[in-house]
């Protein structure tokens, strides 16, 4: 019995510790303001976000409501890091365990680079298109991702709110100010 016991924490264990599948950088440059809910197993955070990704790295600031800088992560080749509001630094090779060792949260950025487009990251998908084609929802890499699109102005057909789940997160983000994207 003990033999099992152990044999179970283990593989717990190992599960905890298993690597993300992450998606290849993808090049096309953006910037975007929005604001972010997020519901996970320790607790909920809301507040706003600016989000900064070119082809070699992201820029990333999680605020309050009122500005102030909750955390700053920076994506790049050379690995991922996360300063909080009281200047502790945090390091991970990928923001996805980056985010759940220094938030209790896990942010999927490898693969929300594609979503905030309406795009599937690369890899097996599943796809959901609306009456126009758009993809309205997709499952990829064990998230259940649901889109709506802004319908006028100069933001028609980019993405206006995505919302993201793993069975054990649930993340909103509602873009409002998409700016660089070509």
């Amino acid at each position: 019995m003990k033999a099992f016991a152990a044999a179970a924490v283990l593989a717990a264990l190992l599960a905890a510790c298993a690597t993300v599948t992450l998606a290849p950088r993808d090049p096309q440059p953006f910037d975007l303001l929005g604001r972010i809910l997020v519901t996970y197993s320790g607790g909920a955070l809301t507040g706003n976000l600016r989000w900064e990704h070119t082809s070699d790295e992201d820029h990333i600031w999680l605020m309050t409501p009122t500005g102030q800088t909750l955390a700053y992560i920076v994506d790049s080749a050379q690995g991922a890091t996360l300063t909080r509001a009281d200047q502790k630094q945090y390091r991970a090779s990928s923001v996805e365990a980056l985010t759940r060792q220094a938030l209790g949260w896990s942010l999927p950025l490898s693969l929300l680079q594609y979503w905030v487009r309406g795009e599937a990251a690369p890899g097996p998908a599943e796809l959901e298109r609306g009456a126009d084609g758009r993809v309205v929802a997709l499952t990829q890499n064990g998230w259940r991702v649901a889109f709506n699109y802004y319908s006028e102005g100069e933001t028609s057909g980019l993405v206006r709110r995505i919302d993201l789940s793993d069975g054990s997160n649930e993340i909103r983000l509602v873009i409002d100010t998409w700016r660089n994207v070509t």
